[in-house]
């Protein structure tokens, strides 16, 4: 395949604007909503047979919120992960285990995205029940990296990155259990905000669990954006036990302490991820702040932990698959990372009560990294985006699962103890792939994050796909 760009920028209704500035026009009456509709359909035609990143298309009849119910980014074109209950269309879960039909209600969660303002065009892809860092399947075509399309755009909301980062919207729903929002954020040039446990509306899914992982936000092009979707998300819906993010429009005015951490217990970080790493940590000295070394309070026991907690959900969806699902549902059918995760845990199910208990006691150890540091930078991911293959469920189990540990060595952290944290665009890496740093801060900081975002921003901005010339 060749490795030119994709993207779909043009001279349309939506050009180049991010989802502030076409709300803007919409309520200026510049544009209507159905002229950006209609431009973000015909994009997503244009790199449909390239990228793959649409599940389920409702260009027809997109869905909005009630009329009269206008949110502040009304108007603006977006989709749902097919992850999440949108009545009327099927949510398939990326899965070929059972075949979705529509659902018949509407999840809290997307009634909270609807009331934002955003109107759904259909559902993004994303791999097996959100389980691989990848978005590759069994047998169906991949999601691919508009960047270098030989190469994953990330996982598990990888179809959403693609559409974002190739110029279809401007902003998409995106889900995080182990790094969800994050890992394609990073591999895709985009930010990506994973929020604090409870923020917005809980995930269906996760709200069951013992521990609840999964926490949902969006991918967008620029911090304005991400900040303009939290912000509008809680004029729908406020948890009262955090405190208010409100609409946060810039950086902060202070300096701030910054813990650096470079390398994962588990997994050798690569130079180029090293180096967006540490150039990041410098323009951060640059703006004033403080940054000194630090150190993850974890290490090979949470990556053992996590990932039998992992086995866990894959072997409940196995079990409960014909009653929560579908009674079509054929465990069967399901590909090779969800089986071997599920035969795995089978084989050490005596160790979960342990395993829970360690996990919960995470959340103190990492609460502890914040009595000398405001934020901690890291690397989102060990190495670059890998190539088409690398992570796909067809590689033999044991050696997917290494692959996968030397993969995601940062991200999960913040699962597991519910914490904020952010992926931003840094550097490129020589094949000219996206390169993401992370910034995590403490229970309930997103705004914190959101100003130290927009003070990168302003500093270096990101690289744009549509540029010829894309060069830090």
């Amino acid at each position: 395949m060749a490795d030119e760009r994709v993207h779909a920028f043009g001279d349309d209704a939506l050009g180049e604007h991010d989802a502030v500035a076409l709300a803007a026009l919409v309520r200026a009456g510049a544009v209507s909503p159905a002229e950006l509709a209609a431009a973000a359909v015909a994009r997503a035609e244009r790199v449909d047979a390239a990228l793959a990143p649409v599940a389920f298309a409702a260009y027809g009849q997109p869905r909005s919120a009630p009329a009269g119910d206008r949110g502040a980014l009304f108007g603006v074109p977006s989709y749902l992960k097919d992850n999440v209950d949108l009545r009327g269309m099927p949510t398939g879960q990326g899965s070929s285990a059972f075949r979705a039909k529509p659902a018949r209600r509407t999840a809290g969660f997307a009634e909270q995205f609807l009331g934002t303002g955003l109107a759904v065009l259909g559902k993004t892809r994303l791999p097996e029940f959100g389980l691989n860092a990848s978005t590759e399947f069994a047998e169906a075509r991949p999601v691919r990296n508009p960047w270098r399309p030989s190469h994953s755009p990330g996982a598990s909301s990888g179809g959403a990155a693609a559409l974002v980062a190739a110029g279809v919207v401007p902003i998409a729903h995106a889900n995080d259990g182990g790094g969800s929002i994050r890992i394609p954020a990073a591999c895709c040039g985009l930010v990506g905000l994973k929020p604090t446990r409870g923020r917005t509306v809980l995930n269906d899914q996760g709200r069951r669990l013992p521990i609840d992982l999964v926490t949902d936000g969006v991918v967008t092009r620029s911090v304005r954006d991400t900040a303009a979707f939290f912000a509008a998300a809680e004029r729908h819906h406020r948890n009262p036990s955090l405190p208010p993010i409100g609409l946060v429009e810039g950086p902060g005015d202070r300096p701030l302490r910054i813990g650096l951490v470079v390398d994962s217990p588990v997994a050798v970080t690569d130079a180029p991820t090293r180096h967006a790493v540490e150039r990041t940590a410098g323009r951060l000295e640059a703006m004033g702040h403080k940054v000194t070394p630090a150190v993850l309070p974890f290490g090979e026991e949470f990556s053992r932990d996590f990932t039998a907690y992992w086995g866990y959900i894959a072997f409940l969806i196995a079990a409960t698959g014909r009653l929560v699902l579908d009674p079509g549902f054929q465990a069967r059918k399901l590909d090779g990372l969800t089986s071997g995760l599920r035969r795995s845990f089978h084989r050490e199910f005596h160790r979960l009560p342990g395993v829970l208990r360690r996990l919960r006691q995470a959340e103190a150890a990492y609460a502890g990294l914040f009595r000398d540091h405001d934020v901690i930078l890291s690397p989102v991911l060990a190495h670059t985006a890998p190539p088409i293959g690398h992570l796909s469920p067809n590689v033999a189990f044991e050696e997917l699962l290494d692959r996968l540990h030397r993969y995601v060595a940062f991200t999960p952290v913040n699962n597991v103890t519910g914490a904020p944290a952010i992926a931003l665009p840094a550097e490129a890496a020589g094949n000219g792939l996206p390169i993401g740093v992370h910034l995590s801060a403490a229970y309930g900081q997103e705004r914190l994050l959101l100003e130290l975002a927009f003070a990168l921003e302003a500093d270096r901005p990101w690289r744009r796909i549509q540029d010829q010339d894309t060069a830090v």
